[in-house]
């Protein structure tokens, strides 16, 4: 009887949930379709000053100043709009198309701080609204937004040449596009600032739209006759597919997000990763990291899972149940707040697995996705369930309500008028930080296509396979995460210096600072080279004075390639 009212109670809670969603979907979208084209362009009510097709980020000025074009977000607003044009949902939108090739054509040229078209400049992350080089001191370079651009303008041009204009693709699309994959193809293994901006290192989310962009090109090549370039792209792409799953880390099972930065690894970076490189007909598939492979579910419990206990917000929430997230843990940037950009994506991701596992008729539980699925049903076991199971619409049902809950919980704090800034405080929900952020306008959008079901076109992400080995044109370096296990008092970190460079040569004024968020396990990671006897060891600094553990020096071998984890205690 107890789980009968245990049942009746979760789906009359699921229902009213779902009516929430629904209700805020129906309110939202045309405020959020009407937010992204607000900041576009000299005709936006918001983006006054700027050129046409230019995306204006936010238009905040002050704390903070988003009033500028940063290629990545425009790429990512413009694939949005390119797939509601290009599925027919909104036939509208080919004038904005148009001038935003024009206007990334310009910004393409435009000579900045990282260089020429020729010297580094595609590389360049933002741009003044009237498509001038910013000067001022920034994390650059930044390598996914050639991929991302090239992405959205391949995704235009399959579309043109399926409706009979190979030549406006031949002559107008493929020079721009051909810019930015030559770009990825001669740079992918060289470090990017993260896609926040902040960390230095190789990043996974820059690493997997990269591998799509290469995928994408090629065949776009192939159809209209530019082979010469599709060996260059095919190799580099086995070569970037390969190097993906050196982020894995297996325990507790997440991918790392970045090989440096000296944070746990757990990041939104990830989950966006997730949806943004979805491909309807590659299945479950892992080595792509598609939405509801084990290894992405299992990424994506352990990322979510990390903020449950860190905002106010979520303060009393059951641990089978949605949560506010933002960007990483252990974020300090404008208070370190959820972003709704965030929170949508979770959902997204999940909606992308039921898509998958209706299209398939089955879901698989692995000992990989076992704790992610362990949320749902306590009494699952791995093996795959058909959707004629009881298990499987358990399951379904309880994951599609999981996924309503993030949605649900941006609704919450989505003010009445329905403006979505970037983020939303972590104590009370108050909206806070940039307001009108396009990106947030653009990640509601696509979450509620999601969750309606519906998907963009494959770029070929089935059937891949991988390379026993990764090549580089540069010395062979590979991610090492650093745990130990380390009880301080407050004022005191712990910190990591060793043997190589990378690990300061021990010199202890340099030594990296590891993260505290699982304390009492202090983490980092960090790139080594490659086949490499490494001594290290922990320190503990408080008010300048440095204690060091006790000998001997800790010591091991990196190997030729893929992730090591060394789990250790202070001693």
């Amino acid at each position: 009887m107890w789980r009968l009212v245990s049942v009746l109670g979760f789906c009359a809670s699921a229902f009213t949930q779902s009516n929430t969603v629904d209700s805020y979907i129906s309110t939202e979208s045309s405020i959020a379709k009407a937010g992204v084209l607000a900041n576009i362009g000299a005709s936006g009510a918001k983006s006054s000053g700027a050129y046409p097709g230019v995306v204006v980020a936010s238009p905040s000025t002050t704390n903070p100043d988003y009033l500028y074009t940063w290629v990545r977000d425009s790429s990512l607003v413009f694939k949005m709009l390119i797939d509601q044009y290009t599925s027919g949902q909104d036939t509208t939108l080919r004038s904005h198309i148009d001038d935003f090739i024009s206007a990334e054509a310009n910004i393409q040229q435009v000579t900045n701080p990282s260089g020429t078209v020729s010297t580094g400049g595609l590389g360049e992350p933002k741009f003044n609204i009237d498509e001038t080089a910013f000067t001022g001191p920034w994390g650059r370079p930044q390598r996914d937004g050639p991929a991302l651009r090239s992405t959205a303008m391949i995704t235009y041009a399959n579309w043109l040449i399926a409706n009979n204009n190979e030549s406006h693709v031949t002559n107008t699309l493929w020079p721009i596009i051909k810019l930015d994959l030559d770009y990825v193809m001669n740079n992918w293994n060289e470090t990017t600032f993260d896609l926040w901006e902040e960390v230095d290192s190789s990043s996974f989310f820059t690493s997997a739209v990269q591998h799509r962009a290469l995928r994408q090109g090629s065949a776009l090549a192939t159809a209209i006759g530019q082979t010469s370039v599709v060996s260059g792209y095919n190799t580099q792409a086995n070569n970037i597919l390969c190097f993906l799953q050196s982020y894995w880390n297996p325990s507790p099972g997440f991918m790392t997000a970045n090989t440096g930065g000296g944070r746990s690894g757990r990041d939104a970076n990830t989950v966006l990763t997730s949806i943004h490189i979805f491909d309807v007909e590659a299945g479950c598939d892992g080595v792509t990291f598609q939405p509801c492979s084990d290894v992405a579910l299992s990424n994506l419990k352990v990322y979510v899972d990390s903020f449950r206990e860190i905002y106010g917000i979520n303060a009393g929430i059951p641990a089978n149940q949605a949560v506010a997230t933002g960007r990483y843990p252990e974020d300090v940037y404008q208070g370190g707040n959820p972003w709704y950009l965030a929170s949508f994506a979770v959902a997204e991701q999940l909606y992308d697995a039921l898509i998958v596992w209706s299209n398939e008729g089955s879901l698989t539980v692995t000992d990989v996705s076992f704790p992610f699925f362990q949320q749902f049903d306590s009494s699952i076991t791995p093996g795959t369930y058909s959707s004629s199971t009881p298990t499987y619409s358990t399951l379904t049902t309880a994951i599609r309500s999981f996924a309503d809950g993030f949605v649900a919980m941006a609704a919450k704090y989505t003010p009445s008028g329905g403006g979505l800034a970037e983020q939303y405080s972590r104590s009370d929900g108050t909206p806070t930080s940039a307001v009108d952020l396009t990106w947030s306008y653009a990640s509601a959008l696509t979450v509620f296509n999601a969750r309606a079901g519906m998907t963009s076109a494959s770029w070929g992400a089935a059937g891949l396979a991988v390379s026993p080995t990764c090549s580089t044109s540069k010395a062979a370096i590979v991610p090492v995460v650093f745990n130990v296990n380390a009880t301080t008092v407050p004022g005191q970190s712990i910190y990591l210096t060793g043997s190589v460079g990378a690990l300061t040569d021990w010199n202890t004024t340099d030594a990296i600072l590891m993260s505290s968020a699982d304390y009492p396990m202090w983490s980092t990671a960090v790139d080594l080279p490659a086949n490499t006897q490494i001594q290290y060891k922990y320190i503990n600094i408080a008010n300048g004075d440095v204690t060091w553990e006790s000998d001997p020096n800790n010591e091991f071998t990196t190997p030729m390639f893929g992730i090591t984890t060394l789990n250790d205690v202070w001693r």
